[in-house]
């Protein structure tokens, strides 16, 4: 990377780093350093009678005020932030104070790793902290952090641009408080639903992420090519039908936590990538999964929250079972006065052109009614509501209701107005399976891109015979952002998938030498603010060499200035090449 392609902050702080170098400090020591302590254990821990406690520890240096022989500075660890109590002859004991007066005043910036050996006590002010007694460096920071500084009680230089944030998570982490406790609170969740899954008895397997066929759910999958059998491979929907190959080979119950990919859009509620609890039980069914995850979710509400009620926007939800259950036609009718039980798919389809619903002759009557229910009824429920039996055309996996025909044995639980989970009675009639995914490739030939694929192993797995089996796949993303009380999918993923990032757009090194322009002096062009070639079309060639000659003095780069008809040349050639490119346009 060229010096000019940096700011003036980060061409200052790899000064620093070379003159810590030049001095035989390494700024990236590769030895151990023992710490004994966190700063957030200092502060409980301390009582004011206790004798003398030495500590060690170690952190990102976030603050520095310097009052000429002593200084404060403020340490971020891993758990938190403590001050620390730095006085020019207590790390420099001996004559040379080249560490406090160089290297600390001087060569450290904000942001770089120091370890401190002392003892703790608390200031005059009342504050606990370490005194230190040795200072290290541990690791140099070339970019500056976005600290926030406050002014007449107002905040500038804040970190909050969620495009930076969510793309830069690392200086979210950083300097953002919160960030990093909503993503402790989602280990919790992970944490004790494996707890629960595994002392009610269940096995934690993992399945193929790569599959011959997207399976499992009704979804776009993104396509990836083997090139070592030379065949086109599925990136995983679901882990569904491998789970239940597992089942059918005599695990009791098995769960897998783990990605799954949909191709589809982005959006609050919607990461393409995304994490996803699926649990299969043997000789179980839809109705004892309502009660188990009636149970688990409290579980998880308490262990992150310390009750069962969690705070999300304006909605306070209560995790405490049990929750209410609705059938999905009944949910309809109770929020449009439409009964579709009984209807043909017809006088569905016409009932959804006369609301203003955008439906066509590929959406078969599962289709139309799953869009009148995402349209008019799953927003309304923001308590955790379990909406159950739905029409067998909704549900290609599921067993047939044992006594509603034409429904199967299916809920969906939503809690805020979204969907958290799908559960089912599982279908194990291998006949019947075979017609519900035939009946599917034929919605796929009407133009259904999201219909299945038949998928004839797990058939001939079925054939072998599964026993009477409930499964329920869910989403941990959308669980933790409940559970966190965050409103975005973004707040809970480490880095969620981002746009291609914008940039400047510059004519390149080598198209600027094809003007005359050698590459120092390109980048020199650039650092003035001459992204492309036609940006100095208008510029005068004098005023052109002021620009560039002021920024070779500042940055002391010793290029040999070219003369004004060297300029001039370049501005010329810059005016035909915007001429040219204009008439092209």
């Amino acid at each position: 990377m060229n010096v000019l392609e940096l700011s003036e902050q980060e061409i200052v702080r790899r000064q620093s780093l070379q003159e810590l170098r030049d001095m035989g400090i390494e700024p990236y020591p590769a030895a151990e350093f023992p710490t004994n302590a966190f700063s957030e254990d200092i502060k409980n821990d301390f009582k004011d009678e206790d004798e003398k406690r030495e500590v060690v520890i170690a952190g990102r240096m976030m603050s520095r005020r310097v009052m000429g022989k002593a200084s404060f500075v403020e340490l971020q660890d891993s758990k938190g932030r403590i001050q620390v109590y730095i006085t020019r002859d207590d790390i420099c004991p001996e004559e040379d104070k080249t560490l406090y007066n160089t290297v600390f005043k001087r060569l450290l910036d904000i942001g770089d790793f120091i370890g401190v050996k002392g003892f703790v006590f608390r200031t005059q002010t009342g504050e606990i902290s370490v005194h230190a007694q040795s200072l290290t460096l541990l690791s140099k920071s070339l970019k500056p952090l976005p600290i926030v500084k406050y002014k007449d009680g107002v905040a500038y230089d804040k970190f909050e641009d969620p495009e930076l944030r969510f793309r830069q998570r690392y200086v979210d982490l950083i300097v953002n408080d919160g960030v990093k406790d909503t993503f402790l609170q989602r280990a919790t969740v992970v944490r004790t639903i494996r707890r629960v899954l595994d002392e009610a008895g269940y096995t934690e397997v993992e399945t193929p992420t790569l599959q011959a066929i997207a399976g499992g759910a009704s979804a776009r999958p993104f396509i990836t090519h083997f090139n070592a059998l030379n065949v086109d491979m599925y990136m995983r929907i679901a882990t569904e039908l491998y789970l239940k190959r597992l089942i059918v080979g005599g695990f009791e119950g098995v769960y897998e936590i783990g990605k799954n990919f949909r191709n589809e859009g982005m959006d609050r509620n919607h990461n393409p990538e995304f994490t996803c609890m699926e649990l299969y039980v043997q000789y179980k069914d839809y109705n004892w999964m309502m009660s188990f995850t009636e149970k688990l979710l409290e579980t998880v509400c308490i262990a992150v929250n310390g009750s069962t009620e969690r705070k999300v926007g304006d909605n306070v939800i209560s995790f405490k079972a049990p929750y209410r259950r609705l059938p999905i036609l009944d949910a309809i009718k109770e929020k449009t006065g439409f009964d579709c039980n009984g209807k043909s798919e017809e006088e569905i389809r016409a009932f959804c052109l006369e609301k203003g619903l955008e439906v066509d002759e590929i959406f078969g009557k599962g289709k139309l009614i799953d869009e009148l229910f995402g349209e008019f009824c799953e927003g309304t429920f923001i308590q955790p509501t379990f909406i159950t039996d739905y029409p067998v055309e909704m549900s290609p996996l599921t067993k047939m209701h044992r006594s509603k025909p034409g429904l199967t044995e299916r809920f969906e639980l939503m809690v805020n107005g979204k969907e958290l989970a799908n559960a089912y009675s599982e279908l194990n009639d291998p006949l019947d399976q075979e017609e519900r995914f035939k009946e599917q490739m034929r919605l796929a030939d009407k133009g259904d891109d999201e219909a299945m694929i038949i998928d004839q192993d797990f058939l001939r797995a079925l054939q072998y015979g599964m026993p009477p089996t409930s499964g329920i796949g869910i989403g941990i993303d959308r669980l933790v952002m409940l559970m966190t009380g965050q409103t975005t999918i973004q707040e809970v993923l480490f880095f969620p998938q981002m746009k291609p990032e914008k940039k400047i757009p510059q004519s390149s090194i080598k198209e600027w030498g094809e003007i005359g322009v050698s590459e120092e002096w390109a980048y020199v062009l650039r650092k003035a603010g001459f992204n492309l070639i036609s940006d100095i079309r208008d510029e005068k060639a004098q005023g052109l060499q002021q620009k560039i000659g002021d920024i070779n003095k500042k940055y002391k780069l010793g290029y040999e200035k070219p003369s004004v008809n060297d300029i001039q040349a370049w501005i010329d050639v810059a005016a035909n090449v915007a001429v040219v490119t204009e008439e092209a346009e």
